[in-house]
């Protein structure tokens, strides 16, 4: 049956709708970052529901291209925090990073199991309520972007994102 009007719509949108400013961010780090997890999950302004990415392959047979499954890929994972004066969280991932690849030295730890943590991130509805959970296993910052300081800012909390590889994400659906 198609949907037809206005009122066919609205019945079919239960909930009034996923809201995109309805999530809960749980960063976590390694032990030697000492972070205050509580606290950049709090700070954490906005993060992504991951995509789910298989590549295909193309194979050539006369003339046409058939296409199959290939591997699946796991896409970089970005989170937004807001700074706190204290400036703990961005500490806490540039002690992660410096782990990974001391700035004077370029050592650091080669272990994946000592630099890599597992990060969620939770679509909630209007109620607060858990309705869809995503784990990301494995992740590991290679991006703290830059803070932009200037005479010329009035009325801005500073902000900066971090870029996070990631093995692999589980959602309460597939895991």
């Amino acid at each position: 049956m198609a949907i037809l009007g206005v009122d066919d719509f609205k019945s079919k949108l239960t909930g009034g709708g996923a809201r995109a400013n309805l999530f809960k961010a749980t960063l976590n780090f390694p032990g030697y970052a000492g972070a205050n997890v509580e606290l950049a999950s709090f700070m954490c302004k906005a993060a992504q529901l991951p995509a789910s990415i298989i590549a295909p392959i193309t194979i050539p047979f006369r003339g046409r291209q058939l296409q199959i499954a290939g591997d699946r890929t796991f896409e970089p994972w970005s989170v937004t925090i807001i700074n706190d004066v204290q400036m703990e969280t961005r500490n806490a991932f540039e002690r992660w990073m410096n782990g990974i690849n001391q700035h004077n030295a370029n050592t650091g730890l080669t272990n994946p199991v000592d630099y890599q943590a597992d990060m969620v991130v939770e679509q909630l509805n209007k109620a607060g309520e858990t309705v869809k959970r995503y784990d990301f296993r494995g992740t590991f910052p290679t991006n703290i972007a830059a803070i932009d300081v200037s005479y010329d800012s009035e009325n801005v909390i500073e902000e900066f994102t971090v870029e996070l590889q990631v093995q692999y994400w589980e959602s309460d659906t597939t895991s």
